[in-house]
């Protein structure tokens, strides 16, 4: 009995790894490909600033503690998410990130609106101790944040500047000077204070 060409496929590991791949990357550039030319995932949304000099490093203390892996910064359009977050997040919130930090783990609060919800001091004692504002926190301390920020973030600005983050001349050779004797902690801080503010000014 002849062997019918979906019967050879399965049968073949090398045609199934193939024909899976290709499905797979056909299917990814029809849903990625288009998001590259829609207005609301390229345009900053009104008043969107990139991150200054000491937010840019704080977010990469950020990411550098793993903080996403518990923190998602994506509010989702549902009435329980903005009833707990506020408005939900939208693409032109995050054009100038990358990569952004949408994600859906939570083992603590989402943290996309909370800059301007609690003062720097706040963020300082609980990025130290969290248990000493928030007694049932399960995050763990950053006491060692607290030391000289050790980068050189003009360099970072102008590799973002080539993937399309306007930051300008006199920004960049004012960047390193901008940071100079701040703590990692203040990057952080700074950071933190600045999530989902440009549309809250909006609104």
């Amino acid at each position: 009995m002849a062997q019918s060409k979906h019967e050879f496929i399965e049968k073949s590991v090398g045609w199934m790894i193939v024909l899976t791949l290709l499905t797979v990357s056909v299917g990814g550039l029809v849903e990625i490909v288009p998001l590259f030319f829609q207005k609301s995932t390229t345009t900053p949304v009104e008043g969107l600033k990139p991150y200054d000099a000491l937010q840019l490093a704080g977010r990469d203390v950020y990411v550098r503690e793993g903080c996403y892996n518990c923190h998602s910064q994506m509010i989702r359009p549902f009435r329980a998410e903005t009833e707990r977050y506020g408005h939900y997040s939208v693409a032109g919130e995050f054009v100038y990130d990358h990569p952004f930090q949408w994600g859906s783990k939570r083992t603590g609060p989402d943290l996309h609106r909370v800059g301007g919800r609690y003062s720097d001091e706040w963020h300082r004692v609980h990025l130290n101790n969290p248990r000493d504002v928030v007694p049932e926190s399960n995050m763990p301390a950053f006491p060692w944040l607290d030391r000289p920020l050790d980068t050189d973030i003009a360099a970072r600005m102008q590799a973002l500047r080539k993937v399309g983050v306007p930051y300008t001349d006199e920004q960049i050779a004012a960047a390193n000077d901008a940071i100079n004797g701040k703590s990692e902690l203040d990057a952080v801080v700074a950071y933190l204070q600045g999530l989902g503010t440009a549309l809250k000014r909006v609104q």
